[in-house]
This record gives C-alpha cells, structure tokens and sequence, in this order.
C-alpha cells in the first residue's frame, strides 16, 4: 500500500473512532445512562470519568494538531475500561479490545 493511501485509510480510521465513540460517550455521560451503569455496582464517578475522558480525547484527536494525543488519551482510556470490565467479572471486552486497537494505529500511524 503506498504511503499516500496509507495516511487516507488512517484518516478514514481516525474519523470514524472518533465520531462513534463520542456520539457513544455522549450517551453514556447522560443521566440515562447511570440506571444500566448502577448494575455494576460502581460509583457513578467511574461512568462519569470515563465518559469524559472519551469526550477529551474524541475531540482531540478530531482536531489535526492534536491527533496523536487524543489518539494515546482514548487507547488509555480503553485499557483502563478493559482493566474495570475484568475485574468486575465482566469479560466481554471485545469491543474494547478492537477501539484500543485502532486507536493505538491512528496514534502510531500518525506519529510517523
């Protein structure tokens, strides 16, 4: 694959993880969200974290000066949700294997 078609698809990846995990976060930081999360037995706190920091790092990686950051912040974020999940017995962290995933492309593809 040549450079240039290299950096289009990582840019299609780039926008497409961004604008789904924050419509995705946007819901999840709503109030309606907090009855499903209250299953968890969890603070609310930990819904409310995450949640924005999936907001933060959408947004930044969205803005082109910005990207690797946003891009480092959200596979971070994934990892942490991932370290939750397990540890709460949870373990369908599928999802989140594959956001962290292609967040870790963007920021490393980005980066060079």
């Amino acid at each position: 694959m040549t450079t240039q078609r290299t950096q289009i698809a990582l840019t299609g990846l780039q926008w497409t993880l961004g604008l789904v995990i924050l419509i995705e976060a946007v819901l999840f930081v709503m109030p309606g969200a907090a009855h499903s999360f209250a299953k968890t037995h969890m603070p609310n706190v930990v819904r409310l974290v995450l949640g924005f920091g999936e907001i933060a790092g959408c947004i930044l990686m969205l803005i082109p000066r910005t990207t690797i950051r946003g891009a480092w912040l959200l596979a971070a974020i994934f990892v942490l949700a991932i370290v939750i999940h397990l540890l709460n017995g949870m373990y369908e962290v599928g999802n989140l294997a594959i956001y962290t995933a292609a967040a870790w492309a963007v920021a490393v593809g980005k980066g060079s």
